[in-house]
């Protein structure tokens, strides 16, 4: 692991565990909104708010797993987009009921599109946490003191997982629909206009795990152990505990969540090959404008971009704009940000 001073970790630390950032920052947005535009609130929420907080929302879930892994282990791992994509892919084979080895059997018939739903966030998060903890004991471990070697390692992952996915029958290289459960396909009327069930479960979804992975890493005696380790490993692991262990599953914990948001993509987006580099850059964007290692930055630069982006969208459609603006929004965002303060919302100057 790379040396740093004990200063500069503990403010790390603080930045990463900030529980209550997200609703907070979300509540203020409501407010500020009900006070400035309360005529076009209907608009304004369903059209550009709630859209904006769903993107945030799956921006969160692969950016917090990226950003937890480099504040706490100085990692950063280019192949994190990669467990997205096998979490949306392994979501999709269940939520369709297809085997991926052999596309026309199933070892196990489930009618119910709920359980099947429920049953690829399960597997597709065990899988991508899985394929994390593999993917640090076996080749990042033996790179902790040789960064540029991990960069390299981790670029490299992202085309063996490419050619991975490409080469199951069942999925190959063409995109697939999402499919939704029967319980999140309908809609909600929300102040007069209706708005999609799902895109409501992922805002929740988002708040809930924000929550529960700052909790986890501030107030439980796993999380203690974890920030133990990252100021004095020498010290940790005198007392008999297992550093590596720790770091292990620090590394599951942020594959994991990206390969939640992978899960729950598929049946928002539904997966294609290219959706492993696409959601990576967007996580890496987030990351930046938050401040690198911050976890409480991810969830500002998630909710940054994931409204810049429906309001660019939203512009070009009633404007009738070139469509190129409503995707440079977002890099239009990390610009400005990194003007005002090079280092990011919650960036530690080193």
């Amino acid at each position: 692991m790379t040396t740093q001073p004990v200063t500069l970790r503990r403010r790390r630390l603080h930045e990463i565990v900030s529980p209550l950032t997200i609703p907070l920052v979300t509540l203020l947005l409501f407010v500020l909104i009900l006070l400035l535009a309360p005529a076009s609130l209907p608009k304004l929420v369903t059209g550009i708010i709630l859209p904006g907080l769903t993107l945030a929302a799956l921006y969160f879930l692969i950016a917090a797993g990226l950003s937890l892994i480099f504040g706490l282990m100085d990692v950063l791992n280019f192949a994190h987009g990669s467990l997205f994509m096998v979490g949306a892919y392994i979501a999709w084979s269940c939520n369709v009921g297809l085997d991926p080895l052999y596309p026309n059997h199933w070892p196990v018939t489930i009618a119910n599109s709920n359980a099947r739903f429920v049953i690829g966030l399960l597997v597709g998060t065990l899988l991508g946490a899985g394929l994390g903890a593999v993917v640090e004991v076996l080749l990042i471990r033996p790179l902790y003191k040789r960064p540029i070697y991990q960069v390299l390692l981790t670029l490299g992952l992202v085309f063996v997982f490419d050619a991975l996915v490409r080469s199951v029958p069942a999925w190959g290289s063409d995109s697939k629909a999402p499919i939704k459960p029967s319980l999140l396909a309908g809609s909600l009327e929300i102040l007069g206009r209706r708005f999609p069930t799902y895109s409501l479960f992922l805002i929740v979804l988002g708040l809930t795990l924000a929550v529960a992975v700052a909790l986890l890493l501030r107030r439980s005696r796993i999380g203690m152990t974890i920030r133990a380790g990252v100021q004095d490993s020498t010290m940790v692991e005198a007392l008999g505990i297992n550093v590596r262990r720790v770091f292990t599953g620090v590394f599951a914990l942020g594959a994991g969540l990206a390969a939640l948001g992978g899960a729950a993509a598929a049946s928002f987006i539904g997966v294609y090959p290219e959706m492993g580099l696409e959601y990576q850059l967007f996580a890496f964007i987030v990351v930046v404008i938050g401040g690198l290692g911050s976890y409480s930055g991810a969830a500002i630069g998630a909710l940054l971009i994931g409204l810049a982006r429906t309001f660019s969208d939203h512009l070009v459609l009633e404007l009738g704009l070139p469509t190129a603006i409503a995707s440079a929004s977002t890099v239009l965002v990390m610009a400005v940000v990194l003007l005002l303060k090079p280092g990011g919302v919650f960036g530690a100057k080193e």
